[in-house]
């Protein structure tokens, strides 16, 4: 499938793409809300909502109409204009991503031959990123125009991870690009007929998969409405329709990188082994179903790391996203261009090939190893420091405030009113 197949179709057919893609997310994110619920009560040994429809299937319709009634109150010191658009940005920019994610292959619709993805380009991927960062300015308006210091720590938080994860998230598609020679979206599939990325390119997978957690703003990395540390972070003064917009794009961004991922690594729309095997497997509207169970198995990961790990403090956030993540991309990507490379110019057998890369392995361990010996040596030096710091005596008030020994450290406790006394009252009492 070429991006070329794209723009022929009729006005009546892309309109029910669009309206098929809408409903499809609110449907999804209706679901979602729901499955985490129940996920979560189950992980926790309760029950979950059980209640409103057959086994509370309907409790997300009813929360959203709840929200719609709700009574809204607005800040004083809120700018008006942007406090109305922010919201509206981030539910916005959540659906229009999905326009280039490939949902199957072609098929005959009301007798006409269209592609089940509403459009396609050759630099779809990076449409979707740049979707994505427009995203992040409703939170980062939001913050702001609230008027109000939790929100505005929230939006300043949000930005600083938005650029952190989001530059992790960009190389680890290089490789993907290396591989598929293609950034449309439809072609990429295409280039993992005979072997998903996620095997060959299991490095860019694992590092999409995490930045991927902190691009949406979920635990452990949800820092932007860390409600231990800013209440609700930059939504906490909006209430009525407008939570609900940014809950609307918290669980449609959920499900819109979780496509992202399945269509880059997971195949996309094609069908797992061995119900590949099926000659219809990938024909037809089966492959819808294989696409959705794929997505779901993203978002199980996101709800199961929400009901198993705890909030990161920011500076442990921040310091995984740049001297961990952003390093080992790069250092993939040197790898992954040096191997294509290599395989293109040499004309190199399995043999020699297992040699070269037995010994990029060796080389990647003796550099641990080194700075692994590094970090033992300061961490020994640090330890001795340390050491000949607590030998000396202590003195709760050196920085001109009073502060608790650490451990190890002892000091004689004085009294306020023996240290109130002077030598010259000493004397005169004696």
């Amino acid at each position: 499938m070429s991006s070329s197949t794209f723009g022929n179709d009729p006005w009546w057919i892309v309109l029910i793409k669009v309206v098929a893609i809408f409903a499809i997310l609110v449907l999804l994110t209706l679901f979602t809300i729901w499955w985490e619920r129940r996920v979560v009560a189950r992980m926790q040994n309760r029950i979950g909502p059980n209640r409103v429809g057959p086994f509370g299937l309907l409790q997300s319709l009813m929360d959203g109409i709840k929200l719609a009634l709700k009574e809204e109150i607005i800040p004083r010191t809120a700018h008006m204009a942007v406090y109305w658009i922010a919201p509206v940005i981030s539910a916005s920019m959540a659906f229009v991503a999905f326009a280039v994610i490939p949902l199957g292959p072609n098929v005959s619709m009301f007798g006409v031959e269209t592609a089940l993805q509403l459009t396609d380009f050759p630099v779809s991927v990076l449409y979707v990123i740049a979707i994505a960062s427009i995203g992040i300015y409703g939170i980062v308006l939001a913050g702001w125009a609230s008027g109000s210091t939790y929100p505005l720590l929230g939006g300043l938080r949000s930005s600083a991870q938005m650029i952190s994860y989001e530059i992790a998230m960009s190389l680890s598609f290089v490789a993907v690009f290396l591989y598929a020679g293609s950034m449309s979206t439809s072609a990429i599939v295409a280039a993992q007929e005979p072997i998903w990325y996620c095997v060959i390119l299991l490095p860019s997978f694992l590092i999409y998969a995490t930045a991927m957690v902190g691009e949406t703003n979920r635990a452990p990395f949800d820092l932007p409405e860390a409600e231990g540390e800013l209440v609700g972070g930059f939504h906490t003064e909006y209430s009525s329709l407008k939570f609900a917009l940014f809950f609307l794009a918290e669980y449609i961004n959920m499900v819109t990188v979780s496509a992202l991922a399945t269509t880059l690594f997971l195949g996309g729309w094609r069908a797992p082994w061995p119900i590949s095997i099926w000659e219809g497997a990938n024909s037809g509207w089966w492959p819808i179903l294989w696409f959705l169970v794929k997505v779901q198995l993203f978002i199980f990961a996101f709800i199961w790391l929400r009901g198993t790990l705890p909030r990161l403090r920011y500076d442990q956030f921040m310091k995984f996203g740049w001297k961990f993540l952003i390093p080992a991309s790069i250092a993939w990507i040197v790898i992954v261009a040096v191997a294509r490379v290599v395989r293109n110019e040499f004309a190199f057998n399995t043999q020699q090939l297992l040699f070269l890369a037995a010994g990029v392995l060796a080389l990647i361990l003796i550099i641990g190893w080194i700075l692994s010996v590094r970090a033992s040596r300061k961490a020994e030096d640090a330890r001795i420091d340390e050491e000949e710091r607590l030998g000396q005596p202590f003195d709760p008030f050196a920085g001109g405030f009073p502060v608790p020994p650490l451990p190890g450290q002892e000091f004689t406790y004085t009294s306020r009113r023996a240290a109130a006394r002077t030598p010259d009252t000493e004397v005169t009492d004696a």
